[in-house]
């Protein structure tokens, strides 16, 4: 018995070992990534000739220090905003639903966030002016994370009685709001104009090439704040896999978990939605890999899907940006090619679980 314990002790060392390897990987690769993400453009800007003009205390071409400060930076900066927000809710919502294939879109907050910002591209225009002038450019950004915030709140109120919350109930609850909200967005694309239909499809599509500081300063700080907060939330979610009641035992204060995890689920989605658009498969996959490579435990889980998340998209909008250059896929049409037979690899590896 006590061998036993003793090479379990040992077997969970080794695997917080090369966790924290991996994460000190993945934060190279990032490093890399994003200079990269910097190096490219359609442009002809080169990064290295900057640095040295830099180095060598030479001022930039303003050409040059447009195209680095003003498009390829932000750009680089939301890719590991969005990527790292997405990852990390997928991990946090695979956690409460003890469910690898759980993802933001199951909870309805992506299609909530989906409909606030196609009612503001196809309604905005008749909104009253004051409004049109306070809002400017940031107006489908705060109207998507507007819808992301009323669906959840929504689907809170659903499956919350007596101050317990039903995590079947919100699984349930999402999908149906997804479909409403889906079919308030069709509603809406059949009433849009020619313009708005293709502002409307590359934003469904996903897309980061409308990445300014504006964009970033309005997402950076809620998406910050909730992968600052979900650390708190690792010991409970390693407690809950074992189920709700010997979470509870154990002294996690289950309600509050659930609370605090739709929450931080709801701020980083809905910001990510709603400065890129409709971007798959990255919150699925990203926890997955990482289960397989390191093991399930949170404490480094969430971290290291914010790296690996954030990494990822980088990859993808580099990939999105050479393909056909000097025009760029929308992101989400290559995050679906990378990610979907991953997911596809998932589910065969599940069917047997699944199967009745």
């Amino acid at each position: 018995m006590t061998a036993t314990l003793a090479a379990d002790a040992e077997a969970i060392d080794n695997r917080h070992v090369r966790a924290r390897r991996l994460g000190v990987l993945l934060g190279m690769l990032l490093l890399g990534v994003a200079t990269a993400s910097l190096a490219m453009g359609a442009a002809g800007t080169s990064l290295w000739h900057a640095l040295a003009d830099l180095g060598q205390g030479r001022r930039l071409a303003p050409v040059d220090q447009a195209i680095l400060w003003n498009i390829r930076l932000p750009r680089t900066v939301m890719a590991i905003l969005v990527g790292a927000a997405l990852a990390v809710s997928g991990a946090v919502l695979q956690g409460l639903f003890r469910n690898p294939l759980a993802d933001p879109a199951l909870v309805g907050v992506s299609s909530g966030a989906a409909l606030g910002s196609i009612g503001a591209i196809v309604l905005g225009a008749g909104l009253p002016a004051g409004v049109l002038r306070v809002a400017g450019p940031h107006l489908v950004p705060l109207a998507a994370f507007a819808g992301s915030w009323i669906t959840i709140i929504v689907l809170y109120r659903l499956s919350t009685r007596g101050g317990q919350t039903s995590v079947a109930t919100m699984l349930l609850g999402g999908i149906a709001i997804g479909a409403m909200t889906a079919a308030g967005s069709g509603l809406l694309i059949y009433l849009a104009d020619d313009q708005q239909l293709r502002d409307l499809n590359f934003w469904q599509l996903g897309s980061l090439s409308a990445s300014t500081w504006q964009r970033v300063m309005v997402a950076a700080p809620i998406i910050l704040v909730a992968l600052l907060a979900s650390p708190v939330l690792a010991r409970g979610l390693n407690a809950l896999a074992l189920g709700e009641a010997p979470a509870v035992h154990l002294g996690i204060p289950v309600q509050r978990l659930k609370t605090l995890a739709v929450l931080v689920v709801a701020a980083a989605t809905g910001a990510a939605v709603a400065v890129s658009g409709g971007i798959g498969f990255v919150g699925i996959v990203v926890p997955h890999l990482l289960r397989l490579a390191s093991g399930p435990d949170h404490r480094t889980l969430l971290p290291n899907a914010a790296l690996l998340g954030a990494s990822l998209l980088l990859a993808a909008d580099i990939l999105a940006r050479i393909v056909i250059a000097p025009a760029e896929l929308p992101i989400g049409i290559v995050t679906a090619i990378l990610g979907a037979p991953v997911f596809l690899w998932i589910l065969m590896q599940r069917r047997m679980d699944l199967m009745p």
